[in-house]
């Protein structure tokens, strides 16, 4: 779409002129939120780990965006209720780095299904007796573990030495307590899909998993404000290579994401582009939905061409 000055939200009005414009001068395409289904916390940036490929360039200590306290999140849960939200979800950083988490996935599992994007590391392990407490609720808890490549060499060269194996112990724990896991990782490079899938299908069966364990695979996002050209989405581009149905599986038409920065929450469009001010959208949901997304983000190409979601709410059938 191309979205009139007259119709633009007056908070957009701040936005930079590449939220509107591409850098040839023309108009971007734009995708509309028609119903929030899922609403994101973003946990904070401190993680356990270091991993130079990280998408949200994540480490111990690291502050860029803030861990949330379950008072900055009770009154987005409230008001995604009142929205008829479907699910929860959580990233980070390592969401179990936060101290206060498990308190805020209780209290948000107690209303709705919640999927938990981490590392499955020593951080999760040191809180699997709080996490059995949690099988006792109704609403489904499901958790996504960052397992980079079927290699443990491999996987290693980006985590650290000896996070394979934790990474599976951490899987085979969820597992076994009841809890539903897949597994995720980006695109491995000159490596045949069909071998990929028979060879973490190998790694899972050789610990005791199911070898039919849900995977996601994304494209290559690369790392916080990284220069990334990348071909300029037009409204031309999204009614000639997208349909109604398709724009309707970004992420940002059903879902938004929840952050704590510089000591404000703020809503921002997805999980992916929380590295730029122009996707700080409003102070509350609802404000936020009625404001259409650019697509200027060299993430954004990733969702358009690949159909690369962080979303396991709605996978395409």
């Amino acid at each position: 779409m191309v979205l009139p000055v007259s119709d633009v939200h007056k908070e957009a009005l701040a936005r930079s002129e590449s939220w509107y414009q591409t850098s040839q001068g023309e108009p971007r395409g734009f995708i509309e939120t028609q119903k929030l289904e899922e609403v994101w916390f973003h946990t904070g940036t401190a993680c356990n780990l270091a991993c130079p490929f990280c998408l949200e360039g994540s480490k111990p200590g690291d502050n860029r965006l803030q861990r949330i306290r379950l008072a900055d999140v009770v009154p987005f849960i409230n008001e995604a209720l009142l929205l008829g939200i479907q699910q929860f979800s959580f990233t980070g950083g390592e969401p179990f780095v936060n101290k206060d988490f498990v308190r805020i996935l209780a209290v948000a599992l107690s209303y709705r299904p919640c999927l938990v994007l981490t590392n499955a590391t020593l951080p999760l392990i040191k809180r699997l007796p709080q996490l059995e407490a949690l099988l006792k609720q109704s609403n489904a808890l499901h958790f996504r573990v960052s397992l980079d490549h079927f290699d443990e060499v491999q996987h290693d060269a980006g985590r650290g030495q000896g996070m394979f194996k934790l990474a599976l112990e951490g899987i085979q724990l969820l597992y076994r307590k009841g809890f539903t896991v897949s597994i995720a990782h980006q695109t491995i490079a000159n490596c045949d899909a069909a071998v990929v899938a028979n060879r973490f299908q190998d790694v899972l069966m050789a610990h005791g998993l199911p070898g039919d364990l849900h995977r996601m695979e994304f494209p290559e996002f690369h790392p916080p404000t990284a220069q990334v050209s990348v071909p300029a989405i037009t409204p031309y581009c999204m009614s000639t290579y997208q349909t109604e149905q398709t724009r309707q599986r970004f992420m940002c038409a059903f879902s938004r994401m929840v952050v704590k920065q510089a000591g404000q929450m703020r809503v921002y469009a997805c999980t992916l582009v929380d590295d730029d001010p122009d996707y700080a959208l409003e102070d509350t949901l609802t404000d936020s939905l009625v404001i259409p997304i650019s697509m200027k983000h060299h993430r954004c190409y990733s969702c358009f061409r690949f159909g690369a979601s962080c979303s396991e709410y709605r996978l395409p059938s």
